[in-house]
């Protein structure tokens, strides 16, 4: 806009004036913009609407499903997100994490691998989730329980039945609690998000209370006393004083230990050899943190399950005689421990690292929240757990050990275990159901789409009813050390995938891969998987291979009945590198003979409808490729491409449909060129891709060529049989297609027979031993026949040919058939002197055409002449009389259209006056003289393959070319018309 201070008023006006045109032009330019894209609108959007969808797309949740038009309407309605980085990653991570594998299970772990290994244990399991962590930040930046045994519902009648009875009591409390946060999971995401905050503050109080009361044993150890006969650890269920016997009134008495080593109270009675030998003693639990115990702790005591537990260093005495330990009180192994298996007890303490990425779509800004939410959470739970990597213990004597370390009371370690378990429950009975919800949603899994439904806000209500029953089934195993391998298996394999995916689309440079996260690189990723891998077969192999075999099958059902929207894969990504470098590769020169194999490119013809002439065309290609090497199925449509897009479109989807019916595999090419000719040129030309291109070219023979309505086939088709000798390809083709056999047809028996006329490189060698891999031809024999001349030697003949199959190593009869020369028949010569006078008769036909042609174009001209008088008028008296001249006029058609038919009436008694060209007789002496020993041979067989001589240097003959070949294989049912490449296919050697 222009602005004018300083104007006088004609000047101000003219300012005015110069203001609103410009604001016209602006305003016509916008429209016109507009008109010229009118056409597109539906399909591509103007650039403000894209940038305006763009701009509130934080409006949205973040899933995948919301990026399709279906589901717009119903993201709309619900409400916009609005949790951070702390309440919407790092607290569900946290609480996830530190679940109750961290209190029950580490200091057993470190008890039994020793300090260093159980280090080793957990730096390998905080690596291997900071790893997947980074990988995550990446993608997301890129677009049992303690139970007190007081509350026991089931009791124990006997020792038998204890351990049962703790495992029924496990299970219904369990089950309660587990449907007590499905209720609390199924009323909302901010009462979890509520008591998320109480939870987690009770299991931090907790571990500070473990720490203040491991600097307190420095200076006051607790009292928490073990027994030991010698070195093996007593158990005190059955006994209370850690003594043989004691002193009573001056009078030593043995004591309830006495009687369970000796058969009566007495001071002399018969002990256990062991109990005699060694010494009672009773030492510290707990020794305190400044005792050295840590140096003690350093190395590994793994045991075999049943056996003593026993403190190493510690003065024993072993009998002579092997003792009976049955019934006795000491304290045995219930598992045989290992470092591999301690790794899968371990490492689903520190998974969760997805429980905020699983609710991605409740965040304010999921690029940002996600990785520094969930970097931090795993930093600060591996610095306690690394911290605390000698503290956390099991129950002994129905206490907890790390509770008599805590300060001020053993509960508070009580509280903080079914805290944390309760946390990592109600964050996992979020996120997961809504991992679920949008898999289901996203119809990637079929079966799953009832899960996609929920409450009118979009809570996951379905899924988190599945998600609770999964749950149930753990509890009902009631196994801790039972359940964590198995899903340490399926949380390594989840990573070690999201470490793939990462490291994939970084080597192969896609372009959609831009993530924002700087402190990514793809070698982590590369090691992240690594790792994950490395620890799914260090936990347990076999259970490594069960997970990779389902993993496996859940792939493939999504790739065959899942996944109707695409999503992009990096597999397809790495498929293409693979396949661009293989295509380099083979492009370094023509492959050895050795390994030659017939690359096909199939030649369809089509109808009006664009539906497929022949489709046992692509039958016998199945049949001949056994549904492996390349196959390209091509066809023509004539015409121009902006006219002719749609039936080219309609045309593909036919004919793939057809492919997948006939289990061909390959790709399809459509060409849409004015003339079917070039068409089909294009096609020899230019299908396939490098080295990865057709050598043979396969079609069917044009039963049509003799019709008069359709005198060009027959020439489309010799010109196709010249450019495919001239490319160098071999050239299959199949007379009467239609009575070729299914692939769901089976040949009980019968013979494959080759006429072996003139060597060309092997492919009618080739042919039938591929055809025999399939079932329709595997019952069938492979015959091979070959012709004698006068001056052959027929026997050295079919020895030679043995010898030759023998080491082609090809299982097949051999017969040589003579065919001498003889006198040329009557028939012979009636038959091409009839081939003769029929192909100048089409010329003659093709001249009277013409004429037809001539007269059209005078009406034509003549009706665009009366329309355009006056301007013809005017052309004609400014043009110069040299420069007006009528090609045709009226006399002048007349006289050329008697004319012609003076010629015509000359020729047509010319022809049946004509006298046939001995070269034409000769050739078609030949051609009925092998004929008939081919009928006599094998017109029951059930195919029969022939050398295809080529067509004449002068192309004028090839009318007659048409003919010999319709002599050649007459009578047949079954026939393959087969010219090499030029070069050899099979070789004998190995």
């Amino acid at each position: 806009m222009w602005h004018c201070t300083h104007c006088t008023p004609k000047e101000a006006s003219e300012v005015l004036l110069v203001n609103n045109w410009l604001d016209f032009v602006a305003v016509g330019t916008v429209l016109q913009l507009i008109s010229i894209w009118h056409e597109e609108m539906d399909s591509n959007p103007m650039v403000s609407s894209l940038l305006n969808k763009i701009a509130n797309y934080t409006n949205l949740t973040q899933g995948v499903v919301e990026h399709e038009a279906d589901e717009d309407s119903k993201r709309k309605e619900i409400k916009a997100p609005r949790m951070g980085t702390f309440i919407g990653v790092y607290l569900p991570c946290l609480q996830n994490i530190l679940g109750v594998i961290l209190f029950l299970r580490l200091t057993w772990i470190v008890g039994t691998s020793g300090v260093l290994e159980s280090f080793i244990i957990v730096f390998m399991c905080c690596a291997c989730t900071m790893l997947t962590a980074i990988s995550m930040s990446a993608i997301a930046t890129n677009g049992v329980t303690y139970i007190s045994p007081n509350a026991a519902i089931f009791k124990a009648e006997d020792a038998d039945g204890e351990t049962e009875a703790m495992l029924n009591n496990m299970r219904v409390y369990g089950t309660c609690i587990i449907a007590l946060m499905a209720i609390v999971v199924f009323v909302g995401v901010k009462y979890v998000n509520k008591l998320a905050l109480v939870f987690l503050s009770c299991v931090i109080l907790s571990i500070f209370a473990i720490y203040a009361g491991v600097i307190k044993t420095a200076f006051d150890p607790p009292d928490f006393p073990i027994c030991l006969l010698g070195n093996r650890t007593l158990s005190r269920h059955n006994f209370d004083i850690c003594a043989k016997f004691i002193e009573v009134n001056n009078e030593t008495v043995t004591t309830k230990l006495w009687s369970l080593f000796c058969d009566s109270p007495s001071l002399n009675a018969t002990c256990d050899e062991y109990f005699n030998l060694n010494n009672v003693t009773e030492i510290q639990g707990i020794p305190g943190i400044a005792s050295g115990v840590l140096i003690d702790n350093l190395w590994s005591a793994y045991t075999d399950k049943g056996s003593i537990v026993e403190k190493k260093g510690h003065p024993s005495v072993t009998g002579t005689e092997e003792t009976k330990v049955g019934g006795l009180p000491y304290v045995f192994t219930d598992i045989m421990t290992y470092f591999t298996m301690l790794v899968g007890i371990y490492f689903p303490s520190v998974t969760g690292i997805m429980a905020g990425s699983n609710r991605s779509g409740d965040l304010r800004d999921a690029q940002k929240s996600i990785p520094t939410g969930t970097i931090l959470a795993i930093s600060t739970t591996s610095f306690i757990c690394i911290l605390c990597d000698v503290m956390f213990g099991e129950a002994v004597n129905g206490n907890l050990v790390i509770g008599m370390l805590a300060w001020p009371s053993p509960w508070v370690i009580v509280i903080g275990s079914f805290f944390s378990t309760c946390g990592a429950g109600l964050q996992s009975l979020t996120g997961a159901p809504r991992l679920l919800q949008a898999i289901a949603r996203d119809g990637i899994i079929p079966f799953l789409q009832v899960f996609g439904h929920g409450k009118a806000n979009g809570e996951p209500t379905w899924a988190l009813l599945l998600t609770a029953c999964i749950c149930e089934i753990g509890i009902l195993i009631a196994s801790l050390d039972s359940v964590a391998p198995i899903l340490s298996m399926f949380f390594l394999m989840c990573y070690m995938f999201v470490n793939l995916a990462c490291a994939v689309q970084t080597l192969l440079c896609t372009p959609n891969w831009r993530p924002r996260f700087k402190y990514y690189h793809w070698a982590l990723s590369f090691l992240g998987m690594s790792l994950c891998f490395a620890l799914m077969f260090i936990c347990s192999w076999y259970y490594a291979l069960i997970a990779m075999l389902i993993a496996g099958c859940i792939y493939k059902y999504i790739e065959y009945r899942g996944a109707e929207k695409e999503w992009g894969d990096g597999i397809r990504g790495l498929s293409l590198n693979a396949a661009r470098y293989a295509l380099l590769r083979v492009e370094h020169g023509p492959p050895h003979t050795k390994n030659w194999r017939p690359q096909v490119l199939v030649l369809l013809n089509l109808d009006s409808e664009q539906v497929v002439k022949h489709p046992r065309l692509l039958s016998f290609t199945c049949q001949l490729k056994a549904g492996k090497g390349l196959t390209i199925v091509g066809s023509v449509l004539q015409g121009i491409y902006l006219d002719k897009y749609i039936e080219a479109q309609k045309a593909e989807e036919n004919i793939k449909s057809l492919m997948g019916v006939e289990k061909t595999k390959g790709f399809c090419q459509i060409v849409v060129s004015p003339s079917f000719r070039d068409g089909m040129s294009h096609l020899i030309q230019s299908a396939g891709l490098g080295g990865m291109t057709h050598n043979t070219v396969l079609m069917a023979w044009p039963q049509s060529w003799k019709q008069t309505d359709n005198p060009f086939s027959w020439k489309n088709f010799v010109d196709t049989v010249r450019e495919t000798t001239a490319a160098q390809q071999a050239l299959l083709v199949a007379k009467n297609i239609d009575l070729f056999p299914t692939n769901q047809e089976r040949f009980s028996e019968g013979n494959v027979d080759v006429w072996w006329i003139v060597h060309d490189g092997g492919m009618l060698m080739l042919l039938p031993f591929l055809l025999r891999q399939h079932k329709v031809w595997r019952k069938c024999k492979m015959r091979i026949f070959t012709v004698a001349q006068m001056d052959d030697n027929s026997i050295q003949m079919k020895k030679d040919l043995q010898i030759f199959l023998y080491h082609l190593r090809l299982n097949a009869e051999v017969e040589v058939v003579e065919m001498f020369e003889n006198d040329i028949s009557a028939f012979t010569y009636e038959k091409t002197l009839m081939m003769e006078q029929r192909s100048q008769m089409l010329k003659q036909m093709q001249l009277s055409k013409n004429e037809r042609e001539r007269e059209a174009q005078l009406i034509h001209d003549r009706n665009t002449a009366s329309h355009s008088a006056a301007i013809v008028k005017c052309d004609i008296a400014a043009a110069t009389p040299e420069k007006v001249q009528m090609t045709w006029t009226k006399e002048k058609f007349i006289a050329e259209k008697h004319k012609n038919r003076e010629t015509n009436v000359t020729n047509f008694k010319d022809i049946f006056n004509m006298k046939p060209n001995q070269s034409n007789v000769r050739r078609m002496h030949t051609a009925v003289k092998l004929n008939g020993v081919i009928l006599n041979k094998s017109q029951h067989a059930q195919l029969v393959l022939l050398n295809m001589p080529g067509p004449p240097k002068n192309k004028k003959g090839d009318e007659n070319y048409m003919e010999f070949l319709e002599v050649l294989t007459e009578g047949l049912n079954r026939v393959l018309l087969v010219r090499g490449g030029g070069r050899e296919v099979i070789t004998i050697y190995s």
